[in-house]
């Protein structure tokens, strides 16, 4: 079975608001649980988190072993004040600021720097993305003074510019990646960038009347012509549904993420093997330095 490569175990998969509330005070151990114990009824032996505010994937590190699961996680995101990334992770001004944060994940034991990028598919209005894109320049400082301390870099990262510049900045990983077009596919192969499209967010919410079916197709076919470009380009590509996300449930999320690859690319024999090479170059290189 694959692993899942984009989580966030503090999230419930229906209520963003109840999941905060659930951990505020401190991770609640028997809903990590419940999630870790979903993950292993699913045989899912790998998950790779994308961080929280609230400790509760660095709890979920220590509880997983118990369940067979090698658990990684950055502790928490990692993004510019005033741009998003608040929901899961810490705010800098500075890059003296951004500094002392990776320091802090360092002390932490995080495994790998979480960084933000830009912000998310706008699903109440046309599906761009919101707000302002960090400059190319302030990408690449982050990710160098990352790697100085002896991390890879996972980069939530949305739009075609923002994925071509994340990818030559020299991120490890691109979340996301919605938008990419063949210029910033390109990069990323060239840069042997791994991409995790966790398009079964979009997948998923197709049809559930949360918001417009007109909006969420066209994100969903501008997915599958981008992730197939990525194939076809050699992208090193590995499934992440997003676990925890509204409607992708922890253990669930990975296969319906295999599910939505198997219909945009089963024609392709080796598909499983390249899925499993991008998975095998996550866990080789987002460890504790």
């Amino acid at each position: 079975m694959f692993g899942e490569n984009h989580a966030h175990i503090f999230m419930n998969a229906l209520d963003y608001r109840q999941a905060v509330k659930d951990h505020e005070k401190a991770p609640d151990e028997k809903l990590i649980r419940e999630h870790l114990k979903a993950y292993q009824e699913k045989n899912v032996s790998f998950v790779r988190d994308g961080g929280d505010y609230l400790r509760v994937s660095q709890r979920a590190r220590e509880i997983a072993p118990e369940y067979g699961i090698d658990y990684r996680t950055p502790v928490f995101a990692i993004h510019k004040k005033g741009h998003y990334g608040g929901i899961v992770g810490r705010a800098f001004e500075t890059m003296k600021e951004y500094t002392a944060l990776v320091r802090e994940v360092k002390r932490e034991v995080g495994d790998f720097i979480k960084i933000m990028t830009t912000g998310i598919m706008d699903f109440d209005t046309d599906g761009s993305i919101t707000g302002t894109a960090l400059s190319f320049e302030e990408v690449r400082e982050m990710v160098h003074i990352a790697h100085e301390e002896g991390f890879s870099v996972m980069s939530h990262t949305n739009g075609a510019k923002a994925v071509k510049e994340a990818a030559m900045a020299g991120v490890d990983s691109i979340e996301h990646g919605n938008y990419a077009d063949e210029e910033a596919v390109k990069i990323m192969a060239e840069q042997g960038t791994i991409w995790v499209p966790t398009i079964t967010v979009v997948k998923n919410l197709i049809g559930k009347g949360r918001f417009s079916d007109q909006v969420l197709l066209q994100i969903w076919e501008k997915g599958k012509t981008n992730i197939r470009k990525g194939y076809e380009a050699g992208v090193e590509l590995a499934l992440g549904s997003d676990a925890g996300a509204y409607l992708v449930p922890h253990g669930q999320g990975i296969l319906d993420e295999w599910a939505c690859f198997k219909e945009i690319l089963g024609d392709k024999e080796d598909l499983k093997e390249r899925l499993l090479r991008g998975e095998n170059l996550i866990q080789g290189k987002f460890r504790k330095v």
